[in-house]
């Protein structure tokens, strides 16, 4: 049975339904909060920073509008449903629009592959770089669909709270050879290298080295391919904003500049938050959408399953560093989405991953949204972010130092691929390094994705959307099962359906 937390702080009419607080405001943090308001609760949405959105804030400068973070939308059918629980329709805020195709990837000696969800273009595509591939790539598409079907239909919004829960499906897992690599299982089908490189890059989606992460992480293509790959017209943060308003519809709030500096707890339950400068919110319970290695070793009071010495000993995922800038011309061969592969591959990402250097070269993700919404930049001009995967902070880079010399350079790799006359056209830009991403978004080591998507930890491995320790606590988010990606975020509030009672009858 819920107890009734009536908080005044908010300045709030007097509201009977039971209180849950969410710490951040990130996709994992605002979907978790339409689910709770759905279900009965009173919601309130505690945001560090001055705009909603987390990594998927926007940056507006000189007449250009950057999404900060995820581009790439996939299973928009998990947007639809939030929609749905709050009595509206998706359509009703958000135009999403199909990528056709998908991405185009750009080999280094400038060749290049159409990424789409077509079948018939797709097995053209292999055939025009290894004839005799063709029938692996199907086996491959098949397998991939028979993943997707256990690994993200069936088990995606599954809590892993207890052991027995993996063992359950550990057949399954040997079956889809979940103990294999991305990257060995493609390679078990296609023997072209290029091609081994097309279909095992999806796990740098979300934070995953190809080489490492688990074969589960194969499904990514079925699912782009059953359910495409879109983009929201405004950009992402046109999504942050249909979702700030449906949580407001349902009577929520969305506090900015409310900077949580620990979870209260008494008795062995969360009670609430206490905010940097001493106000304290009452709740019936608390959900963490904060980087789960925050949230266990800032946010609570006392040592957890998940302690500082275990998060030093995890694999975290690699650092981002995206440059943003616009153009005062257009360049219009340039796809939406393109992928820029350097001379390297397993090499560069030993170095991201393993040895933690800033190699030489580089693989760009280069995104151009005005490709779709020229609305997105002043007429006659492009906006672009460029996203290149480097170490994390345990590299030890000093990013102050290195961000411009960075930029430089991959400037001349853009300049010199498809971007030609590029340092002449430039009207704005900005950078964001993985010190960024540790200061702004206190991601542990700087990391873009929170943990590394390996086997260890995934499923119950992986710091549990139930607190093991904390009653009436909650995690959400890319550092949570069952992962990063808007899919896997996403699928993480999903989870709370299961795990938290519904308010409308425990009330």
């Amino acid at each position: 049975m819920l107890t009734l937390a009536v908080d005044q702080s908010v300045g709030q009419e007097r509201d009977r339904r039971p209180h849950a607080v969410v710490i951040g405001s990130g996709f994992g943090g605002l979907a978790a909060a339409v689910r709770l308001g759905a279900r009965g609760y009173r919601v309130t949405v505690l945001e560090r920073l001055d705009q909603a959105g987390g990594r998927a804030r926007v940056h507006r400068q000189d007449g250009f509008t950057f999404d900060a973070g995820p581009t790439i939308v996939t299973a928009p059918q998990l947007f639809e449903e939030l929609w749905t629980l709050a009595g509206r329709r998706l359509s009703d805020d958000v135009t999403l629009v199909p990528m056709d195709p998908f991405y185009r990837i750009r080999f280094a000696d400038g060749s290049s592959f159409a990424y789409s969800g077509d079948p018939e273009r797709m097995r053209a595509e292999v055939a025009r770089f290894a004839p005799e591939d063709v029938a692996g790539y199907e086996r491959f598409m098949a397998h991939s669909r028979a993943v997707c079907e256990i690994g993200f239909e069936r088990l995606g919004h599954v809590p892993f709270g207890r052991i027995g829960a993996m063992l359950k499906i550990a057949p399954d897992l040997v079956r889809l050879s979940g103990h294999r690599s991305v990257h060995e299982v493609v390679a078990r089908f296609i023997r072209d290298e290029r091609l081994r490189t097309v279909f095992s890059f999806h796990p740098l989606l979300i934070g995953g080295n190809p080489f490492r992460a688990s074969a589960i992480y194969c499904l990514i293509a079925d699912l782009e391919r059953r359910w495409g790959v879109h983009f929201a017209l405004g950009g992402t943060g046109q999504l942050v904003d249909g979702l700030v308003r449906l949580i407001r519809s349902q009577r929520g709030r969305v506090r900015l500049g409310a900077d949580v500096a620990r979870i209260r707890v008494e008795g062995g339950a969360a009670t609430g938050v206490e905010l940097h400068g001493g106000e304290v919110i009452a709740a019936d319970l608390v959900v963490s959408n904060a980087d789960s290695a925050v949230t266990h070793a800032r946010l609570l009071p006392e040592a957890q399953r998940w302690s500082p010495w275990r998060y030093r000993r995890a694999r975290s995922s690699m650092g981002l560093y995206v440059w943003y800038f616009g153009t005062k011309r257009r360049y219009p061969e340039v796809d939406h989405h393109t992928i820029l592969l350097g001379p390297r591959y397993r090499g560069l990402l030993a170095d991201i991953f393993d040895r933690k250097v800033l190699a030489d070269d580089a693989s760009l993700y280069l995104h151009r949204p005005t490709a779709t919404d020229p609305g997105l930049a002043p007429p006659g001009c492009d906006a672009f972010y460029v996203l290149a995967p480097v170490p994390n902070l345990a590299g030890g880079q000093d990013w102050r130092a290195l961000a411009e010399p960075y930029r430089r350079r991959i400037a001349r790799i853009l300049e010199t691929s498809v971007l030609p006359g590029l340092s002449e056209t430039i009207v704005t830009s900005r950078v964001t390094t993985p010190q960024d991403f540790q200061d702004d978004f206190l991601s542990y080591r700087g990391s873009g994705f929170g943990l590394e998507p390996v086997l260890t930890q995934s499923a119950w491995f992986r710091p549990h959307n139930r607190s093991g320790d904390v009653r009436n606590l909650y995690l959400v988010g890319a550092g949570t099962h069952p992962g990063a990606g808007l899919p896997g975020v996403l699928s993480s509030a999903r989870v709370l359906d299961t795990v938290v009672p519904d308010a409308r009858v425990t009330a």
